[in-house]
């Protein structure tokens, strides 16, 4: 049997499966119906203990193509029912063996619906997944003391640059977590990417040429990256940049803005977003704790382009002066939906436009000499 301890002292009883190492980190909960790999997968769940909504997790196995980075960084499943024998063509492992594998602990059986419900009411807390034996009011003891992980950047970000050649245009991207999806994006459009860590400077940046820079996805509160945060702010007034999830948030903040933590966040697919400008609703794939102020934004050179239909929150950004805008959700989501892909054409179309313009503005240059 394994226990799921809340920090307000609300406990769950179920089966373990998985790794049975004790485990404590923010519980959240995730309402997509599909990509329980996907999720498991994405750096941006770092520290944090995963809810699944949808009933039955693992029915479709693990395989080697669905993975959004080699090593995950969650810290526990937590599910109604997980399937012990997958049925699927393309299924290589059980969910069960594969969280066994990467010494991930799960819990099943359990009233997941309950505990969303917790959750949305309370907000995300502290939680242990355990099968040890102690008391309740020990346990409460060790949540209490334990602090949730910070920094958590630092430990999916890429620890040295790394190349995805392609002969399109040349992409910086900024591995803050970054999901593999944004790489199968860009090659898709046959770009050269150049993969570096969060803390990579504007200098070091520029040395290698880009056409434009590319903010990946990633875990935690955006202020505990300011080296980041001075980077981008340099790289705004000097090239194209793009930024999603994390990197929407810290494009905010380079430009004056702020960012607030929320009270459950947004977790799953099919979250409605509209665009302001052409007044269509997009189906978006999302993953964050963290939103954008929008009075934040008042005094700063960002205007607000799209927002979400369930909390009104900032969901896109676009910078005034320069070829630079963000959203808060996944355009490269995997398994779907799909219906932003196209942004990392309009990120594309922007650096082609930027270099006509600054060839331009060389030819008058050169006229006036």
């Amino acid at each position: 049997m394994r226990q799921l301890v809340l920090e307000d002292g609300t406990v769950f009883a179920g089966e373990g499966f998985g790794s049975d190492r004790e485990s404590i980190g923010e519980v959240v909960f995730n309402t997509g119906m599909t990509g329980y790999q996907e999720v498991i997968s994405d750096p941006s769940y770092c520290g944090q203990l995963v809810t699944f909504t949808y009933p039955l997790v693992g029915n479709y196995g693990i395989n080697r193509d669905d993975f959004e980075t080699v090593n995950p960084a969650i810290l526990g499943v937590i599910v109604k029912e997980h399937c012990e024998h997958p049925s699927n063509f393309r299924s290589e492992e059980t969910l069960d063996a594969f969280l066994k594998a990467k010494n991930i602990p799960g819990i099943s059986g359990i009233d997941t619906r309950k505990l969303t419900k917790i959750i949305r009411q309370h907000g995300t807390m502290k939680a242990m997944l355990t099968t040890t034996d102690r008391s309740l009011e020990e346990t409460l003891k060790i949540l209490e003391s334990t602090p949730l992980q910070r920094d958590q950047v630092k430990q999916v970000s890429t620890v040295k640059p790394y190349v995805v050649p392609g002969r399109g245009k040349r992409i910086v991207l900024m591995d803050f977590g970054m999901k593999h999806g944004i790489l199968r994006e860009f090659t898709k459009r046959h770009c050269h990417v150049t993969v570096v860590p969060y803390h990579t400077s504007a200098e070091e940046i520029e040395r290698l040429k880009p056409d434009g820079v590319m903010l990946s996805n990633g875990p935690g509160d955006p202020k505990d990256v300011p080296e980041a945060i001075q980077t981008i702010r340099q790289l705004i007034t000097r090239m194209p940049v793009f930024g999603i999830c994390l990197g929407h948030q810290l494009i905010a903040l380079a430009c004056g803005g702020d960012t607030s933590k929320m009270k459950f966040g947004h977790r799953g697919a099919n979250q409605p977003v509209k665009d302001l400008g052409t007044g269509r609703t997009y189906m978006t794939s999302q993953n964050h704790g963290y939103a954008v102020d929008r009075h934040s934004l008042e005094q700063t050179n960002l205007t607000v382009t799209q927002f979400s239909l369930n909390d009104e929150s900032v969901e896109g950004l676009n910078h005034n002066h320069h070829p630079v805008f963000s959203v808060q959700y996944h355009p490269e989501s995997s398994p779907g939906p799909e219906d932003t892909a196209h942004l990392f054409d309009e990120f594309l179309t922007r650096i082609k436009n930027d270099q006509t313009t600054l060839k331009e503005d060389a030819s008058c240059l050169s006229v006036q000499i």
